[in-house]
Order: structure tokens, then C-alpha cells, then sequence
């Protein structure tokens, strides 16, 4: 299984629970191997197989939580 790294910039993110939702939801994508999700600067790094996982799937997932994402330079 090869691993892609993807750095996502997380909007919304105000305290250590926020953390915990978007952390939450990017774990449960399928494909998702870890996640490390910090408040400040307001981020996940995110370590997931690209045969089945994309940016779309995870940025999806915050955005379903409340914390909208993009990709950003890992």
C-alpha cells in the first residue's frame, strides 16, 4: 500500500473539541491511516492510501462536520 501525505487547512476550528470533531471525521474516511489535527496554525496533516482516499473525500468530511477544508502545501 503506497501512502500519500495531504495537508489540509481546516476553517471554523475555535477549541480542543472542534479538534476532536475534525480529527473524528477524517479518521472515519475510508483509506484514512492517520490523522494529526492542531488548532494553531488550523490544520490536518493527514497520511492516507490514494488508491482509496482523495482530497475530495476528506475535505467532504470536515465540511459535513461544520469545518470546512482545502488542500495547502504539507
Amino acid at each position: 500500500m503506497g501512502k500519500d501525505h495531504v495537508a489540509l487547512t481546516i476553517t471554523g476550528m475555535t477549541c480542543g473539541h472542534c479538534v476532536a470533531a475534525v480529527k473524528k471525521a477524517l479518521a472515519a474516511v475510508h483509506g484514512v491511516v492517520e490523522v494529526e489535527v492542531t488548532l494553531s496554525p488550523p490544520r490536518a496533516m493527514v497520511t492516507c492510501d490514494p488508491a482509496m482516499t482523495t482530497v475530495e473525500m476528506l475535505t467532504k468530511a470536515t465540511g459535513e462536520e461544520g469545518f470546512p477544508s482545502s488542500p495547502t502545501a504539507g
